[in-house]
């Protein structure tokens, strides 16, 4: 009788063992969320990215996001990206930033301060030494370089210098204009006689004069415009707060983390500070002086 208890059991047990569920897999991580940040062409494709991806990287690195990096043919693709590409968010410059808050709402977050602890710039007109020209009346019949029609050094500063000297069609008044597409372009242009005269930001003006020491030797600035906030990180209005919070975070604290500081470095800043609408006051008042709807602004150049 002990026997038959006994078997039965083991029975019992091996039963429920064959029937004992098997714990299911662990879950799979979730990928990591994608943001795809735009650059606006102050330089060639290249050195853009050569600037930008070890910062894209880290932050990558923080966020727990895959920081997808897209250097853009001209400034007011931005604008037209955000519409058509999915993109998530932008390295916006001054004029940009305005233009795409106002038409598609993003925000902004941070912007750089530059190893001469400067977190702005400004636009300058600008001509060969021995070009003669000195004053708006001297560019009567000549040929102007600009960089794009949604830049602030590039195209508001010229347009704010022909209205303030009574120049009202300046394609009249001058023999050619035509845009470059990049700040580089422009300065090069006007360096290399293709253009009389050139508009575009001091920070590419005197970096690369660092390169080329003709640019100091041969060029003259004549004018030049209020200061206006460095290319600033702003993402989509609609962005998960907690991301945007993370990567808030992780831009003002790189100074603070020495892997940052290394990237900071590479990148050409001391850190990055916090950035409002506010910072853009100036650039928004000067659209007004020149009587320039930012909603209704065609930033298409043409």
């Amino acid at each position: 009788m002990a026997k038959r208890i006994l078997c039965g059991i083991a029975c019992l047990l091996l039963l429920l063992g064959c029937s004992r569920k098997e714990p299911p897999p662990a879950p799979k991580a979730a990928p990591a969320k994608k943001l795809l940040i735009g650059l606006i062409p102050e330089r060639n494709i290249f050195r853009q990215l050569e600037r930008y991806q070890p910062l894209a990287d880290y932050l990558s690195r923080k966020t727990g996001a895959k920081i997808v990096l897209k250097v853009l043919p001209r400034y007011g693709n931005i604008i037209d990206n955000f519409r058509s590409s999915g993109m998530d968010g932008a390295f916006f410059g001054s004029f940009t930033y305005p233009l795409a808050h106002a038409k598609v709402g993003v925000e902004v977050l941070a912007r750089p301060v530059a190893l001469d602890n400067t977190s702005t710039y400004y636009g300058m007109i600008f001509v060969r030494k021995d070009s003669r020209i000195r004053a708006a009346r001297d560019m009567r019949g000549k040929r102007f370089a600009f960089v794009d029609k949604a830049t602030t050094a590039g195209y508001l500063l010229p347009l704010e210098y022909f209205q303030k000297h009574g120049i009202s069609n300046y394609r009249k008044y001058l023999k050619e204009t035509y845009f470059t597409g990049t700040h580089e372009g422009a300065i090069r242009d006007v360096l290399d006689r293709k253009a009389d005269i050139g508009a575009a930001k001091n920070t590419v003006y005197y970096r690369i004069a660092k390169e080329d020491p003709r640019i100091l030797r041969d060029l003259v600035v004549l004018t030049r415009s209020p200061d206006v906030p460095e290319n600033g990180l702003a993402l989509r209005g609609d962005i998960d707060p907690s991301m945007r919070d993370r990567m808030k975070e992780a831009l003002l604290n790189m100074h603070l983390d020495p892997e940052g500081v290394k990237v900071l470095k590479g990148f050409g800043a001391l850190k990055f500070i916090g950035t409002t609408d506010k910072d853009y006051a100036a650039v928004v008042e000067y659209a007004k002086d020149i009587h320039l709807d930012l909603a209704a602004y065609d930033y298409m150049n043409n």
